[in-house]
Parts: structure tokens; C-alpha cells; sequence
């Protein structure tokens, strides 16, 4: 993993291409959120951290100093304990969240008609549905066998298309705009054939995983495009590619945590990334935001260091967290969308994240703590407020304070096509982000 090291207030972080591209490779092999996971959990060990269960005895397993995360499903919380913390040591957070909006396979998953071979997709979360036409998908996903573990499968090629109706077929589509129906038109073709074979898929994705025959149970899958990450503008300043939301804040929370963890610097807070899955849908599940799990790890974490429930207390009293997600940078065709004096731009630095109605968990307390972490990090940083007369979209931030009663900032990076299969931000972005995050974790 790229590490990233703040840089002196006596010169303004500078853009590494390196991260940016260590970046891109994250996206690349993270095509669902259980890639997403495993892949921060590999760079996390490399950097030193170890994995705990949750079924382990913690007062053995993480009472002493040092890194360690624990994985369930497509979440994953890290933390690092430094040399002399005490029980009520509070917390300096990252929040983030592994999945994008996608289709994903049905339990029936075989279908077709008219003699092509389809699968049977759901709509996850709202994504932008006609930046799926006409793409090349691949499969990936988890696969949850019969003895009772499971395993990760990527079809990372050409596997799977949603080809849109010719526009000799729909003349008004240019006049009245492209309609589609969710249930009928975004069903993909993967081959051809006249009759439905119930088990079809499954056989195939146990061929390509490796697997027995009939091992396969269940499963949680979703497409993905193929085409990779790429540099584009006339002087490669951007990035287009997918699930930058919000993979680009695990990625960047990760390399901060590594580079804390590195540093061997002393620290009065005890740094922490959390990374949930289903925010897209609404947090609400065992992994998600609004579930129980960071609650878990942070008190567990505490009592394994011999803290009372009174320790408890005042370790979450005093924790702050940044809740990291993409946010939208001022478009250049729909600039009336925006907030007349706040925009902005790709390259600019990360954004603050305001909402009065509390869409945001972001008040001027958290401003100053995240003013602080920038200025420190030499990182300029923008604000983003929506216009009055757009609704506003909602993070893991404000569920994250009032779920556990700790001081939450939202804040991230500015994109366009937000939602897309493929998104677009600043090449520059992704560094200062991960500069700034790493002087917030260092308190």
C-alpha cells in the first residue's frame, strides 16, 4: 500500500501520483464490497494489523497495543492502539461505506426469452440506470457454501451486457428522453439459447471459483463493469472509473490508518476505521452503519483494556468522527443545480459537508476539528451546501452521531456522475484527502 505521510505546514501537499494510482488498483480489484473488504484487510496486515473475531475472547486477543480489524461480511472496523493508551483514551474515527448502487443477482437467478440467455438482476440502491447500457459486465460477488464458509468470485472479463433498444425501434427517445422499466429493461444477456437451465449461472460461477459442484448455497452477487480506471484530460488531471463512491474514502482511510500506525508517533486519541456496507439502501443491517457493529468493536476495545462502563462514557464523550463520502463537484452543463456561492471544483481540495436540517451531522464545532486536520496537513478544503431547491442526500455521518452519541463531521471528495458505473474526480483529490485524514487520526 501507498502510504501517505502528512506534509510540513511549511509546504502545501503536493499531489502523489503514486497514491492515485495505488487508487486506481483498489478500484480495479474491488468489484463488490467483500472484495473491498478483503483487499483493506490485506494491506492493513502488510502495514502490521492483525484480525481478532468477534467470537474471540478480546481480553486475550486485543488488550495490548498495536493494530487489528475485524471483518464481518462486507464491513470492516480497524483500529490502532498506541503505546500508553488508557481505558478512556477516546477515538478519532474515519467513516466510510464499501457498496455502490449496481444490479444484483436474484436468488432465481437464470432467465431468458426469444433465445437469448439473461440474468435475473435487482436494482441496489439508485444508480444512474442508463449508465448501465451497453456496458461490458463482469460477476463478482460472495459465494456461501454448504459446509458453511464461503468464498469470493470475480468474473473479471466480457460476461454480461444490457443492450439498449436501437433507436429505429423508439423514435421519440430523442425527443421525450430514454424511459426505461426497471423490471423489463435492464435484464443483461450472457449467451444464448432457447432453453432456461434452473442452476445454470451457479454451475458456472463454481467452475470459476474453483469449487465442487453443487458446493454453492447461496450467494450475494453483482455486476460490474470491466473497463478499468484511466487517467483522462489534456494533462491527465482527472480520473474516471468506478465505485468511487466511496471506495475513494476506504482506500484513503486505510493508507491514513497504515501511515499512523507507521509512524511510531505518539498519540492521545486512538485512530479507527470503519467502513460499512449498505449505506446505499439505508445502513440499516448487521453490517451497516445503523447496526451494531462499530458500537461493538469500540466498547469491546475498551473493557479489553481493563475500562468500565464509566471509561466507556468518556471515551465515546470525547471521539470524533469523520464521515467520508463523495459529495458533487459544480458541473459545468447544470451549474444552476448548485448552490449560487458554493462550488466546488475537482482538484480543490476535499469538502465540508453542510446541512442545517441534518443531513449532514457537520455544526461548527466539527468545522473547526476538520479545519484543524487541514491546516495541519498544509490541505486546502472547500464547503458544500445543496441549493435550497434541490433536496439534500443523507451519509453515514448523521446515523453515526446519534447511534453512538459521538461528534461526527461529514466531509470528502467532490465528483461527477455520482451513482454513474463510472464516476469522475480530480487526480490531485484522493492524496489531499488522504493527507488530511491522516492529521485528523493523529489528533
Amino acid at each position: 500500500m501507498h502510504v501517505v505521510k502528512v506534509n510540513p505546514m511549511s509546504a502545501p501537499a503536493r499531489f502523489d501520483r503514486g497514491h492515485t494510482d495505488d487508487l486506481m488498483s483498489f478500484l480495479a480489484a474491488s468489484p463488490s464490497p467483500y472484495h473491498a473488504v478483503a483487499n483493506t484487510a490485506e494491506r492493513l496486515e502488510k502495514a502490521g494489523f492483525r484480525q481478532v473475531a468477534e467470537t474471540d475472547d478480546w481480553d486475550a486477543a486485543a488488550s495490548g497495543h498495536g493494530g487489528r480489524y475485524v471483518l464481518r461480511g462486507g464491513a470492516i472496523v480497524a483500529w490502532y492502539v498506541p503505546e500508553g493508551a488508557e481505558p478512556h483514551t477516546p477515538f478519532h474515527i474515519i467513516g466510510a461505506h464499501t457498496d455502490s448502487p449496481s444490479l444484483r443477482v436474484k436468488p432465481r437467478p437464470d432467465s431468458g426469452t426469444q433465445g437469448w440467455r439473461q440474468v435475473a438482476v435487482e436494482i441496489y440502491g439508485g444508480p444512474l440506470l442508463n449508465s448501465w447500457l451497453d456496458r461490458d459486465l463482469g460477476l463478482a460477488g460472495r459465494l456461501s457454501l454448504r459446509d458453511g464458509s464461503s468464498a469470493l468470485v470475480n468474473v473479471d472479463r466480457p460476461l454480461l451486457r444490457v443492450p439498449q433498444l436501437a433507436i429505429h425501434l423508439d423514435r421519440s427517445v430523442s425527443a421525450e428522453g430514454l424511459k426505461l422499466d426497471k423490471q423489463r429493461h435492464l435484464q443483461p444477456v450472457w449467451g444464448l439459447g432457447d432453453d432456461v437451465l434452473d442452476g445454470d449461472l451457479i454451475a458456472f460461477l463454481e467452475q470459476e471459483a474453483g469449487l465442487a459442484a453443487g458446493s454453492v448455497a447461496g450467494w450475494d452477487l453483482m455486476t460490474h463493469p470491466v473497463e478499468p480506471p484511466a487517467y483522462l484530460g489534456r494533462d491527465r488531471e482527472l480520473v474516471a472509473g468506478p465505485r468511487m463512491d466511496n471506495l475513494l474514502s476506504v482506500h484513503a482511510g486505510a493508507a491514513a490508518l497504515a501511515a499512523v500506525a507507521a509512524s511510531g508517533a505518539p498519540l492521545g486519541r486512538i485512530p479507527v476505521l470503519a467502513a460499512f456496507d449498505h449505506e446505499e439502501n439505508g445502513s440499516q443491517s448487521d453490517t451497516g452503519a445503523d447496526g451494531p457493529l462499530l458500537g461493538s468493536v469500540l466498547e469491546r476495545s475498551v473493557f479489553a483494556r481493563g475500562g468500565s462502563f464509566e471509561d466507556r462514557a468518556r471515551a465515546f464523550a470525547g471521539s470524533v468522527c469523520l464521515s467520508s463520502d463523495t459529495g458533487h463537484a459544480v458541473h459545468p452543463n447544470y451549474a444552476e443545480r448548485h448552490d449560487p456561492t458554493h462550488h466546488p471544483r475537482v482538484n480543490g481540495g476535499p469538502i465540508l459537508k453542510v446541512n442545517v436540517n441534518n443531513r449532514y451531522a457537520t455544526d461548527g464545532s466539527g468545522r473547526a476539528v476538520f479545519a484543524a486536520a487541514c491546516e495541519k496537513a498544509n490541505v486546502p478544503f472547500q464547503t458544500f451546501v445543496s441549493n435550497n431547491s434541490m433536496p439534500c442526500g443523507t451519509t453515514i455521518g448523521p446515523i453515526t452521531a446519534a447511534r453512538h452519541g459521538i461528534r461526527t463531521v461529514d466531509i470528502g471528495v467532490a465528483i461527477l456522475s455520482m451513482h454513474s458505473v463510472r464516476e469522475l474526480c480530480g487526480a490531485d483529490d484522493p492524496f489531499l484527502l488522504a493527507n488530511a485524514l491522516t492529521a485528523f487520526l493523529e489528533g
